[in-house]
């Protein structure tokens, strides 16, 4: 079991709680943001996705995702059983930044091989998870960062989890920059066979200090258990685990 720890707010006076690891906190009381390791105010902005769900109605994107898909069984639905709905606001870092990768590399699937040069250049959001050890399908989710709001501590409902940040805006910006690219990489591959050389340029514009809604599902079919992530935001499904149809 985690050890919690507690901090004054320097805004209202009130505890602030905090597990080991995490570099940033949230007073429940008053909305303010601190630095755990200085006590001092997070300059930066952060931002929060509305959750538009409650425990009754979150069931019914859980069962039209049940209904659609040719891969799902035909009675998912129906004799499905949901074990467990757990709203969780979970902390991100959204990274802007530009990158640009030239690449040479050898396409072997013709004879004679051949050498190949190419060039990436795209922009993003880059969507980092501010915690360290969680599971979490990251690159499936698309934030839907049109609806960003400022940070509004009552806006969060008291059945809800908010976790903290265990990353700083600097490490969030370098692990940014480490999937970026090895992104590009991986897109490089897909026109070369074998990576001679590589060289990558990539501009952070700003990160965005972000909390999402995100329910996690817990769901049971023919005795075994599945695990659903939907966008309390939007309502769409992130990632489902599919039972097998048997075929």
């Amino acid at each position: 079991m985690s050890i919690v720890q507690e901090i004054r707010c320097s805004h209202c006076g009130a505890p602030i709680s905090f597990k080991p690891g995490e570099i940033l906190a949230t007073c429940r009381y008053c909305g303010y943001t601190v630095v755990i390791e200085t006590g001092k105010a997070f300059t930066f902005e952060h931002s929060m996705l509305l959750n538009k769900y409650d425990q009754e109605t979150i069931e019914e994107p859980i069962k039209n995702w049940m209904r659609m898909g040719f891969l799902k069984p035909s009675d998912l639905a129906r004799k499905s059983k949901i074990l467990e709905k757990r709203l969780v606001y979970l902390p991100f870092w959204i990274v802007t930044a530009e990158a640009e990768t030239v690449y040479k590399g050898i396409f072997e699937r013709i004879t004679p091989p051949v050498v190949k040069e190419g060039q990436i250049k795209k922009k993003y959001n880059w969507v980092v998870l501010a915690r360290k050890a969680a599971i979490f399908p990251t690159r499936e989710y698309d934030v839907p960062l049109e609806g960003k709001v400022p940070y509004d501590f009552r806006k969060i409902e008291g059945f809800a989890q908010t976790l903290n940040s265990e990353m700083s805006k600097e490490e969030a910006v370098e692990l940014a920059k480490q999937q970026i690219i090895e992104h590009h990489r991986y897109l490089a591959q897909q026109d070369v066979d074998r990576i001679i050389e590589m060289k990558n340029k990539i501009k952070t514009e700003q990160a965005v200090y972000l909390h999402a809604p995100i329910w996690f599902i817990k769901y049971e079919y023919k005795g075994k258990t599945y695990q659903l992530w939907i966008d309390g935001a939007t309502g769409t499904t992130i990632k489902g685990d599919i039972p097998s149809t048997g075929f």
